[in-house]
């Protein structure tokens, strides 16, 4: 992603928009989660519950079903490799 590492965009959770109702301009969660699906990649890692959240609601808002992109905790997804795939 275009933004990470030092550069990286915070989810919009940490600064509270998780409560908040935005009425101008694009999600936090949305921009983000958009850049995400940007990427071609299938599944999103987390390691925060308010980023799964506000990430899942970001991929799911942009149209894209659990099959297509996932959103998951880190560790979810190596249980995924370890067990199911």
């Amino acid at each position: 992603m275009g933004r990470s590492g030092t550069a990286g965009m915070c989810c919009g959770a940490g600064g509270a928009r998780m409560w908040m109702e935005e009425t101008i301009g694009k999600k936090v969660n949305d921009e983000r989660a958009q850049e995400a699906i940007a990427t071609g990649a299938t599944r999103v890692a987390t390691a925060c519950p308010f980023c799964y959240i506000m990430l899942d609601d970001g991929v799911k808002g942009a149209g894209k079903d659990e099959d297509e992109v996932r959103v998951a905790d880190i560790s979810i997804h190596l249980w995924d490799s370890l067990n199911h795939e």
